[in-house]
């Protein structure tokens, strides 16, 4: 099977019919129909490997029913298959009622197993937008083609998936995080067999996949072990689009029943959380630049709280990492070099109550061109307070810039990093004049200066970076600060004059 031309296939039929619009669209539509297939492999799978399972998805309505068939002359095609498809498929498999052959309201699916929840809503949240029962027809086809038993098959398949992961980048990039960061966060926080694994913004489950298979190549598992992977991971994504893919992601990944939650985690009361509701390791690229709503705010402590989107989920970090957890974040530059009141509450609280040991300052082009905002890579852990934190700048050489096309981020591209990681040194910038500031590439910093420096976090940052674009409130912030910098400056002034003066 070839990954280009069943991606092409899948994209030529979609256009052709006249109900699907646009990238969203086209994957929204892939979604439903990429589910249901796994779900009908999974089902066969767990019949040999679990005593007297049965399927529980009602006869007539499970994918090998209504797409795989013997004979072509038996597969529902046109107006037929649309018909099935909109008034029966989808309302069963939604767990609502339908008429029976007497007129009869009946309830067909009426299992109650998380498994059976999960497809119900993930039913519930789709749509079919295709209007040609014969284009329909065809795009189930070439997915039914797909044998997930042929381990060749299935690792092409994988790849065939991340393609479809990258595709939602071009409409919305917060859904998915470059495969190279992942990977490295990943091997940095180094999940462990029995650690319970959480991403709170898990957008298409990059995170929990990459832990999942870093847990898999570095140990040797038994049966006892995939027991417990089975629990290991939780994640929480509030869009639509993306938790159906998380979910169709995790049990692509031998997943069996996916604890991944369509709910927003900002949404709840911070200071209630449990030691049930904490994890030993998190892992997260939440939004940012985004802002909540005040009613979202008042679930967080008062002196941390503001309408920054990536500052209340450090905050929920905080408050959801166990005792000598260990989490890895992508976070913006703002929440660096900023130090307004709730921002500088936040640092100072991540500082006291946690070790945070490494920030990787990463180039502006890593997210490029989908945002402009430069982005950070910041390690902690809940073992002891910080007393120094280890600064990297990423350079990439000859002033080159990543690009999807001409030069896309890898983990090779990463290597650099891992070798300083493990060999940490100071490196100071070779200045072109001697007038110039001192600057690093990689420092060393001790708690007590960070905080004579008002807890800011702006070190080893990029010398020529671009302008970084803020958000509006970021902006206002800066400009009222930078304001009152000038009045005070211009105060004083002004005093030293009237001094001169003999001016009282």
């Amino acid at each position: 099977m070839s990954l280009g031309s069943l991606i092409k296939k899948i994209q030529d039929i979609m256009r052709g019919d006249a109900g699907v619009g646009g990238d969203e669209q086209r994957l929204s539509q892939i979604v439903w129909i990429l589910f249901l297939k796994i779900f009908d492999y999974k089902e066969e799978e767990w019949k040999y490997t679990k005593d007297d399972y049965e399927s529980i998805i009602p006869e007539g309505y499970r994918w090998r029913d209504w797409v795989t068939s013997t004979s072509l002359k038996e597969q529902m095609t046109g107006e037929e298959l649309i018909d099935f498809v909109n008034n029966k498929l989808f309302r069963v498999l939604s767990g609502d009622l339908i008429k029976d052959e007497n007129g009869e309201d009946i309830l067909l699916f009426k299992s109650t197993k998380k498994s059976a929840l999960i497809v119900k809503e993930i039913m519930r949240e789709s749509n079919n937008f295709m209007k040609n029962g014969v284009l329909l027809r065809k795009l189930v086809n070439e997915f039914d083609q797909i044998d997930f038993s042929d381990i060749d098959e299935r690792h092409t398949f994988n790849d065939i998936y991340e393609q479809l992961l990258k595709g939602l980048q071009k409409s919305n990039g917060e859904f998915y995080t470059n495969r190279a960061i992942t990977s490295f966060v990943v091997d940095k926080v180094n999940p462990v067999i029995g650690e319970t694994i959480a991403d709170f913004a898990c957008g298409t489950g990059g995170f929990l996949v990459d832990a999942l298979k870093y847990i898999e190549e570095n140990n040797k598992l038994n049966s006892e072990d995939y027991l417990k992977l089975q629990n290991s991971f939780y994640g929480v994504e509030k869009k639509q689009l993306p938790y159906m893919l998380c979910t169709t992601n995790m049990l692509l990944h031998d997943i069996e029943i996916p604890n991944i939650m369509h709910d927003n985690s900002l949404e709840h009361d911070v200071r209630k959380y449990t030691d049930e509701d904490k994890f030993d390791v998190i892992l997260m690229n939440p939004p940012y630049g985004g802002s909540e709503l005040e009613i979202v705010q008042k679930n967080f402590p008062a002196e941390l709280r503001n309408s920054e989107t990536a500052d209340l989920f450090i905050i929920e970090i905080m408050y959801r990492l166990k005792k000598n957890g260990r989490c890895g974040v992508v976070l913006p530059d703002g929440f660096l070099f900023n130090t307004d009141n709730s921002k500088k509450s936040i640092k100072k609280k991540l500082l006291e109550e946690f070790n945070l040991h490494t920030v990787i300052r990463l180039p502006q082009s890593c997210f490029a061109p989908y945002t402009n905002i430069a982005t950070n890579l910041l390690f902690f852990d809940k073992i002891q307070p910080t007393k120094e934190t280890w600064f990297y700048r990423y350079d990439l050489p000859n002033g080159q810039k990543f690009s999807m096309t001409k030069n896309p981020m890898t983990r090779e591209k990463m290597l650099e990093i891992d070798e300083w990681w493990d060999n940490r040194i100071e490196v100071k910038d070779e200045k072109e004049d001697k007038s110039m500031t001192e600057t690093w590439k990689s420092k060393k910093v001790f708690i007590q200066e960070i905080i004579e420096n008002n807890y800011s976090l702006d070190y080893c940052g990029y010398p020529n970076q671009e302008k970084i674009i803020l958000s509006p409130e970021e902006t206002i912030n800066n400009f009222k600060k930078e304001r009152e910098r000038l009045d005070k400056l211009m105060d004083e002034k002004l005093q030293e004059i009237l001094n001169l003066l003999g001016v009282q």
